[in-house]
């Protein structure tokens, strides 16, 4: 069942430009926000603080006890913001490391089931993990421990932790930022108020006041992105937004993804046609400008039309995808969306300007928005793994053939368009039906395990 609330991001603008004095309080803030962030990497993104970072604490003590922040001048408000955040940035770039390392692990034929499962245990376990990684013995609680030692029991633990510490060594990357352009703040770090917005600064008992556009107050941590430039900030608050439950809700919809047509279901229905206008309008401009900033480097020329413009270009199509997202949920009325497990697009092949319509492709912005849409209605999203499911016949299971744009197969006869036969595996096989992989092996379906 749906939680009755969910998160949603809103943003706010200031309505006056920013005098540079204000601007200049602000990136002092950012720019002391930088500097913990990048100390907080330095000292705490290894191999040794790997046991420090959950839940956290003992780095926040670390930090309390270093004087980094006396050194700065920066209210603790700020300061402690800053550790957590960097903190949860590590917490990524490992989980990044060991989703690399599993990849490889398990595209590796040197390795023995076995060995893969002693290996894939270590990953999952955190404390093993570390142990592993710090050459020390390992311990754990008792019920874990009995079940490392039955999988260490049939593999050579001594060569595969050499193997893991390698890995690690090679994809594991420290992280560090340039950037000084935002800051995170907490509710007792600013005032709402006078339709607009007070925010503290590093000076003792002074804010800078900043005129907003709306008079929206929130109570929640935000986010202060900051503009210079162009004197300007956005603020994102996080609120809590009711779950709208709809009683004719009640299709279960097969959906396929594309990157002329947004969507096509397994009936047939088509959801944002003129996508491909808008992507080839948008990819096409981004490869014309780079070609010409290029050739023109030496000559250093401005950017601020190119990012006014870009910028034009993505909200007019973010526009029309999230139109036509709400168009498909009000038509379509489903219950259940079952839609295809895409891989990471990869642009080849000898033809450039193809290969950079590809890069340019909003779909991660369409899924995005899709899931935020469809928590907010209440309807649910199945995740169907794609492979070959393009050249199965959605009638027979067979594999058919392709004939310009439409899908034929030899056995049962049936003609459809590519995308619809498409649509109608995803369908079936989000539903338990056909899910055979060419090798006859199962497709897991979600919340299943071998």
């Amino acid at each position: 069942m749906p939680s009755e609330k969910i998160c949603k991001t809103i943003h706010q603008y200031n309505k006056e430009p920013i005098s540079a004095e204000d601007m200049h309080k602000l990136l002092e803030v950012a720019g002391d926000y930088k500097k913990v962030k990048n100390y907080v990497y330095t000292r705490f993104g290894g191999i040794a603080s790997l046991s420090k970072l959950y839940p956290g604490y003992t780095v926040q003590n670390e930090m309390t006890g270093s004087g980094f922040r006396e050194s700065l001048g920066m209210p603790s408000v700020y300061f402690y913001l800053a550790i957590f955040d960097a903190l949860g940035d590590i917490k990524c770039q490992w989980t990044r490391t060991k989703t690399k390392i599993l990849k490889l692990l398990n595209q590796n034929e040197g390795f023995s089931e076995e060995e893969k499962h002693y290996l894939r245990f270590l990953l999952k376990v955190n404390n093993a993990f570390e142990q592993v990684l710090n050459q020390k013995p390992i311990e754990l609680p008792r019920a874990v421990q009995k079940q490392y030692e039955k999988v260490a029991a049939k593999v050579d633990t001594e060569r595969l932790h050499k193997y893991l510490c390698r890995q690690v060594r090679k994809h594991h990357v420290k992280l560090h930022t340039d950037r000084a352009d935002g800051f995170s703040i907490a509710e007792r770090a600013y005032r709402y108020g006078d339709r607009g917005i007070y925010i503290s600064i590093k000076e003792k008992r002074k804010r800078v006041f900043v005129p907003l556009t709306d008079g929206n107050q929130y109570k929640s941590q935000l986010y202060i992105k900051l503009f210079p430039e162009e004197h300007k900030i956005e603020i994102k608050a996080p609120i809590r937004v009711a779950v709208h439950s709809h009683e004719d809700y009640r299709k279960q919809v097969g959906v396929a993804v594309g990157l002329y047509t947004m969507l096509t279901t397994d009936e047939g229905n088509c959801y944002g046609k003129e996508l491909g206008k808008y992507q080839t309008t948008y990819a096409d401009w981004i490869r014309e400008q780079t070609g010409s900033y290029n050739r023109n480097r030496g000559e250093n020329p401005g950017r601020k039309k190119y990012s006014a413009k870009k910028r034009r270009l993505e909200e007019q199509l973010h526009s029309y995808m999230n139109q036509e997202l709400n168009r498909f949920l009000k038509e379509e009325k489903p219950q259940v969306i079952y839609l295809v497990k895409l891989p990471k697009p990869h642009a080849r092949g000898v033809n450039k300007k193809i290969n950079h319509s590809m890069a340019q492709w909003q779909r991660g912005y369409m899924r995005k928005r899709l899931e935020q849409k469809c928590q907010e209605q209440a309807v649910e999203i199945v995740e169907v793994l794609g492979k070959n499911i393009s050249n199965e016949c959605s009638e027979c299971g067979e594999l058919g053939r392709k004939e310009k744009g439409e899908f034929v197969c030899p056995v049962c006869g049936y003609r459809a368009e590519e995308k619809v036969n498409t649509a109608r595996n995803v369908k079936k096989r989000g539903q338990g039906e056909g899910a055979l992989n060419p090798k006859g092996e199962l497709f897991l379906m979600p919340g299943e395990e071998l």
